[in-house]
């Protein structure tokens, strides 16, 4: 049966070729016998985790050096769909080489990313998503079992979607990274509401922390508030008020000043900031090697005020304190 008559043909051009690939020809696909763990002088990890609303399963096995924490193997078993046998593999090689703390850094936005063929395009269909969050689920489970804790006390942060075992951090990081702006969009990407839906929002049969309807609402309103102070950030000096201006100068402080004077042990800070007939006079006050140096009257001086009329405005003018 082709392609085409078998979805359509549409759904097969959302996945990339580094997905086609993982689906077909997995990469660390297998698994870890004691004998070989005892043979790299490591710890035999086995972890499973399945999604049993979406009929995925995945087992992973870590090879654990006991001295140094570090994963020396990584291999996996799937049960579900090439999205799922895709991410896994990905999420084990992710893995490899790295500490359990370090691996337990990896997120389902992570693995989505490293499977993309160029940073800007999406690997997998929205969909498909929450084959990325099995994956992210099972490396906690792994680190728990290493650990010898409670796979809750590994959490970051809560879980929304008990159905799905999505959480608070991994919906925010979708709703932000692909510009969500409704709840059904949060639902194709993360599996979140899906199934019994007393995520979605109040009033369902179990009362929740969080609701996915709150989040998008409220990660929505932080996305705009930071695009308006970039935009205010991006304007003409001058047009800026008062605190806009403060936050320009310390942000030229910190990337064009602060590290020349640190190279000397020294550092600076803004004690204030005063405008008058169309002039911004900046109150400094010199810390570390600064204190007390014959340049800093002169010479650092003049460097701190040309900086920031070179990264600002001329009408700039500083004063040591």
């Amino acid at each position: 049966m082709a392609k085409n008559d078998l979805i359509g043909g549409s759904l097969w051009e959302q996945y990339s070729a580094i997905v086609s690939e993982r689906m077909n020809n997995p990469m660390h696909r297998g698994e870890i016998s004691e004998e070989e763990a005892e043979a790299l002088g490591a710890r035999l990890i086995v972890a499973d985790w399945g999604a049993e609303s979406c009929g995925d399963a995945v087992r992973l096995y870590w090879a654990v050096d006991p001295k140094t924490d570090r994963i020396l193997q990584a291999k996996f078993k799937s049960f579900g769909c090439g999205t799922a046998i895709a991410s896994s593999d990905m999420m084990a090689e992710l893995s490899l080489g790295k500490t359990v703390d370090e691996a337990l850094k990896i997120t389902n936005i992570e693995v989505e990313r490293s499977l993309r063929d160029d940073p800007d395009t999406p690997a997998i269909p929205p969909q498909k998503m929450h084959c990325s969050v099995m994956a992210y689920d099972v490396i906690k489970k792994a680190a728990s079992l290493y650990k010898g804790v409670d796979l809750a006390s590994l959490a970051e942060e809560d879980i929304v979607c008990e159905c799905a075992r999505v959480g608070l951090r991994t919906i925010k990081e979708v709703i932000r990274i692909n510009d969500l702006k409704t709840v059904e969009e949060i639902t194709q990407y993360t599996k979140a509401g899906a199934f019994c839906k007393s995520c979605i929002r109040p009033g369902g049969h179990e009362k929740r922390k969080y609701y996915l309807v709150d989040i998008l609402r409220d990660t929505r309103m932080a996305m705009e508030q930071e695009k308006l102070l970039v935009q205010a950030d991006a304007g003409d000096f001058k047009s800026k008020n008062l605190i806009q201006k403060h936050r320009a100068i310390e942000k030229a402080l910190d990337e064009k000043i602060r590290p020349q004077l640190a190279a000397d042990g020294g550092s600076v800070e803004i004690v204030d900031i005063r405008e008058a007939d169309g002039t911004a006079t900046v109150y400094i006050r010199y810390l570390g090697a600064c204190r007390g140096c014959i340049s800093s009257t002169r010479g650092t001086l003049q460097f701190i005020e040309n900086m920031l009329h070179q990264e600002l405005d001329n009408a700039i003018r500083v004063i040591p304190l």
